[in-house]
C-alpha cells in the first residue's frame, strides 16, 4: 500500500489515476457545458455535476497531498538526467498548484451570488459571496485558461511517460501502473 524506495504504493497509484480521469473528465464536461442553451436537457445538470465532482475532487486532492507528504518517494532512475529530474519536480508541483487554483476559482464563480454549492444533493458547501469586484468574470477567466494550461501539461506529462517507456525503455511508466520489476533489475537502475 505504501511507497517504497523503488516503487509507488497502490494508494499513490490509485490517487494518480483517479486524479487523471477526474481532471480530463471535468475538463471535457466543462468544455461541453459552456455552450449549452437554456432549453438543453443538460443545461442545469451538467454544471451541477461539474461542481459536485469538483468539490469531491478537492477533498480527494487534500487527502492525496497529505498522503504524498507522509510517503517516501521512489528513487529516481539512473536513466533520468539531472535536468529531467528537476523538470519533473517542477511540473509535478505546477500540476498540483494549477489543480488547486482551478478548483478555488470554480468555487468563486459558483458562489458569487451568496448561494452555497449542492454536492450531489447530499450536502451544501457554504458560500462566501462576492469577495472582489467582477468576481465571476475574473474567476471565470482564470478558471478557463488555467484549465487549458493544466490539460496541456497533463498531456505533456503523459507523453513524457510514454517517451520513457518506449524510447528510453526505462521503468518510469511501469512504476505508476503498478508493474513491479525483479529487485536485482531495480537495483541496477535506481539512484538516490
Amino acid at each position: 500500500m505504501n511507497n517504497t524506495s523503488t516503487n509507488y504504493g497502490y494508494v499513490s497509484i490509485f490517487f494518480h489515476w483517479l486524479s487523471a480521469l477526474t481532471i480530463f473528465g471535468l475538463f471535457g464536461l466543462g468544455y461541453y457545458m459552456v455552450d449549452l442553451t437554456y432549453y438543453h436537457l443538460w443545461y442545469k445538470t451538467a454544471p451541477a455535476l461539474h461542481k459536485s465532482i469538483g468539490l469531491v475532487f478537492f477533498a480527494l486532492m487534500l487527502v492525496r497531498l497529505i498522503w504524498r507528504y507522509k510517503q517516501i518517494m521512489p528513487n529516481h532512475l539512473t536513466s533520468h538526467s539531472k535536468l529531467a529530474v528537476k523538470a519533473g519536480k517542477i511540473i509535478h508541483s505546477l500540476l498540483y498548484l494549477l489543480i488547486f487554483i482551478i478548483m478555488i476559482t470554480g468555487y468563486l464563480i459558483s458562489t458569487v451570488d451568496g448561494r452555497g454549492i449542492e454536492v450531489f444533493e447530499f450536502i451544501t458547501v457554504p458560500a462566501f459571496g462576492a469577495i472582489i469586484e467582477n468576481q465571476e468574470d475574473v474567476a471565470g477567466l482564470v478558471h478557463k485558461w488555467l484549465a487549458y494550461v493544466l490539460i496541456t501539461l497533463a498531456v505533456l506529462h503523459a507523453l513524457a511517460a510514454l517517451k520513457h517507456h518506449f524510447i528510453d525503455k526505462d521503468n518510469t511508466l511501469n512504476r505508476i501502473i503498478g508493474k513491479r520489476q525483479p529487485l536485482e533489475k531495480i537495483n541496477e537502475k535506481t539512484v538516490n
